[in-house]
């Protein structure tokens, strides 16, 4: 199992050099470029594992709700005859730590930052490259001017890009955090060797499709509003904070106190507007899992033929909001996810700027 590891992640690793040798035209050879780059996925790599380990409890909750097929929502069960496992957010959080123990909020959390690690690395060094090559330049004043549109198209081309490398791991860490208890699979190496004899290599890609489609709004819209509020902020402090308005680099006249809640506000925004397509990943994702019957109706094996199917049935069987199940924690993990990923990706690079010789 190390071993089919290492191949992913080697092959990720290789995939990602030749993404970057296209998109910049250029061999990766030249010094400068070589330590932005490396600069750029290490700074991406720890802000990405940070994020992870402080939102895992709520992104766990969060799962937990959309693999239900049963109402979530208080409301939505006065229609309904069904008895969900999981019925609102303090609750589900007193049920999977009575049940679970703490650890149970860091279920699949291995392969989430196996994940996550590479997402991010890939996802911040080609959005350098994609910001660089539209710019023309390197240097991050530069980058600052360009349109909003093209920081919203170098978000999603990066989010693409990131998802296509990590994707599996995304899939494993979803399929761990979702089996409660008792356990399907006691470990990652357990569910990798499940998914591919019963559904093939292609199994661990179920879901990929939806997941592209989500990300290109999703990515687009977190990287851009980041950016535009960032810019805000920059004419807010050159209006109100003259003494800030002197330094050359535009990021330094923002407090991180400001790029946290940049990143706040772009995580809100990207993920209210993308969660049905989460949904509708997730349910692709677990499908065949066997769970115990105590958690609801099962998602049987090719459940849905495709997204635009998902999204039909899910809305015929349980009603609008069976898209936004899972909203409440999603919303609040994704507005201090955002938060902490950018400001530790804006801190981690600086250190490793002044730093990597």
């Amino acid at each position: 199992m190390q071993l089919c590891v290492l191949d992913v992640v080697d092959t990720m690793i290789s995939g990602y050099s030749k993404e970057l040798v296209i998109m910049s035209g250029t061999e990766l050879d030249e010094p400068g470029k070589l330590k932005r780059a490396v600069i750029d996925a290490s700074a991406g790599g720890v802000a990405g594992a940070i994020s992870r380990m402080v939102t895992s409890p709520l992104d766990v909750i969060k799962i937990r709700f959309q693999v239900q097929l049963e109402p979530t929502a208080t409301w939505a069960l006065k229609d309904s005859q069904l008895k969900p496992k999981y019925n609102g957010l303090f609750r589900t959080t007193k049920d999977i730590f009575r049940e679970e123990g703490l650890s149970g909020f860091w279920r699949g959390n291995v392969p989430a930052l196996l994940m996550v690690v590479p997402y991010t690395s890939i996802q911040f060094a080609v959005l350098h490259k994609v910001k660089s090559f539209a710019a023309g330049s390197s240097k991050a004043e530069n980058h600052a001017q360009l349109s909003p549109y093209l920081s919203y198209i170098s978000g999603a081309l990066a989010g693409c890009a990131a998802t296509v490398g990590s994707y599996p791991f995304d899939l494993l860490r979803t399929v761990l955090a979702s089996q409660g208890e008792p356990k399907v699979y006691p470990n990652m190496r357990s569910a990798f060797l499940s998914i591919v004899q019963t559904r093939g290599i292609k199994g661990l890609y179920a879901g990929l499709s939806p997941t592209l489609i989500e990300i290109i709004p999703y990515a687009g819209l977190q990287f851009g509003t980041y950016d535009t509020f960032k810019r805000w902020s920059m004419v807010y402090n050159k209006r109100y904070r003259s003494s800030s308005s002197s330094s050359t680099n535009p990021s330094d006249s923002l407090s991180s106190f400001q790029l946290f809640l940049c990143g706040l506000a772009s995580g809100t925004v990207s993920k209210l507007v993308c969660h049905p397509l989460d949904v509708v990943k997730k349910r692709f994702q677990v499908e065949g899992l066997q769970r115990h019957p105590k958690y609801g109706a099962r998602v049987e094996l090719n459940a849905y033929k495709n997204m635009f199917d998902g999204l039909g049935q899910i809305l015929r069987s349980e009603g609008w909001h069976g898209l936004y199940k899972g909203i409440v924690p999603s919303t609040i993990k994704a507005a201090p996810a955002g938060a902490v990923t950018f400001v530790a990706y804006e801190l981690a690079s600086d250190w490793f700027e002044a730093n990597l010789t």
